[in-house]
């Protein structure tokens, strides 16, 4: 257990980010799961655009790597796609 002031400081300071980063990366992996388990083309698009915005937040503020935000929305792009080839 910490002795200092502010090494129990940061020990709230942490539990806080971590509840904060558990949040932001919770909503990032649920906007993905929509996206993908849609077959529906046009709720697809609206769950897309909502996802791929997460995902550009999310980049912008340091949550998660430019390269693995690229990554994700290459992937629902795929799948939206996918979807299009399907339908016609």
């Amino acid at each position: 257990m910490a002795n200092h002031k502010s090494a129990k400081k940061r020990i709230r300071t942490t539990a806080r980010r971590r509840i904060v980063n558990q949040m932001s990366e919770s909503k990032i992996k649920t906007s993905i799961k929509k996206v993908l388990s849609t077959t529906d083309k046009a709720e697809a698009e609206k769950l897309y655009k909502e996802a791929i915005a997460i995902l550009d937040r999310s980049s912008v503020k340091g949550k998660i790597p430019k390269n693995n935000a690229s990554r994700k929305k290459a992937a629902l792009t795929r799948h939206l796609n996918s979807l299009s080839n399907v339908a016609s």
